[in-house]
């Protein structure tokens, strides 16, 4: 997904920012939180290809709830399912069984609620940055003056401000996430889904993209479920972390983060801090743990 975004990338961004339906800050704000999350007994079987005829369970009797305005994330042994659940959850995949809720609605497709952040960066190259920002809102039809008054408002808060006119080739890796994380963004979604999106990242762009992302994060508080391989990237970010077994994944644990945190969370303070913490480095230590047990070495 590296180079020019696919339909997967369109399918994600299609109705996403519609004129009519998507919630406002000021609605999220004044209004009870949105985007509460269930997932009730979901499994997904892959169907074998060529030779290979044995159909693969990916994920297996899921069944967890995400609070509205949480940060979740989720952890496991590579090959456990973590991102066909936030497939799942984006619309972009249909499980096999059992069903996937967003505030009490069943997610049958992508729609103007749900913002997917992909690894791969998936920016159109012949586009500037204001206009690969606003792809989702054109493709849907927003006026061009609530357009520009969205790219306005998100270009500072995630640090593109004076990189407007730039194109991808001219930026920097973690300057092209950013335009990612904004284009997600500017759609105000409900939840907003995070699939490795640093981990093409050197590890400093990468510390200044997870603080980064807290504070832009802070303005409205969706709701995020973000997936990732690094156990201190999801110590540092998660009120939870739920920790996946091998395949077929399933819940080996979940940590609430928040009960050791208090209610003033570490990751409102920079990374270098917090590693310092002895506390921090326990849950490090024990979610690594959880995650070694079910790492086969092929």
């Amino acid at each position: 997904m590296i180079a020019a975004p696919n339909l997967t990338l369109a399918g994600a961004l299609r109705l996403a920012g519609s004129p009519n339906d998507e919630p406002t800050v000021a609605t999220v704000v004044a209004n009870e939180p949105l985007g509460g999350v269930r997932f009730d007994k979901v499994s997904m079987r892959f169907p074998g290809s060529g030779r290979a005829q044995t159909s693969t369970v990916a994920v297996g009797d899921f069944t967890l709830e995400v609070v509205a305005s949480e940060f979740l994330v989720i952890v496991g042994p590579s090959g456990c399912g973590k991102s066909t659940i936030l497939s799942m959850a984006a619309g972009l995949t249909e499980p096999t069984s059992g069903t996937v809720l967003l505030d009490g609605s069943r997610i049958r497709g992508p729609g103007p609620d749900k913002a997917v952040v992909f690894q791969g960066f998936s920016l159109f190259p012949w586009k500037t940055v204001v206009e690969n920002i606003e792809f989702g809102l054109v493709l849907n039809g927003v006026p061009a003056a609530e357009r520009a008054r969205r790219v306005d408002y998100y270009l500072p808060i995630t640090g593109l401000k004076g990189f407007e006119h730039h194109y991808p080739r001219q930026l920097s890796g973690g300057m092209q996430q950013r335009v990612a994380i904004a284009r997600s963004l500017v759609l105000r979604p409900r939840l907003l889904l995070m699939d490795e999106p640093f981990a093409a990242l050197d590890a400093q762009n990468r510390t200044v993209m997870q603080e980064e992302l807290v504070r832009v994060w802070s303005e409205y508080r969706p709701t995020v479920i973000f997936v990732t391989h690094s156990v201190e990237e999801a110590v540092f970010l998660a009120d939870r972390i739920v920790v996946m077994t091998r395949r077929p994944g399933r819940i080996k644990r979940v940590i609430d983060v928040r009960a050791i945190t208090g209610s003033e969370h570490w990751r409102e303070a920079p990374l270098d801090q917090v590693q310092r913490r002895s506390d921090f480095q326990d849950l490090r230590a024990e979610v690594w743990s959880l995650i070694r047990d079910d790492i086969v070495v092929e």
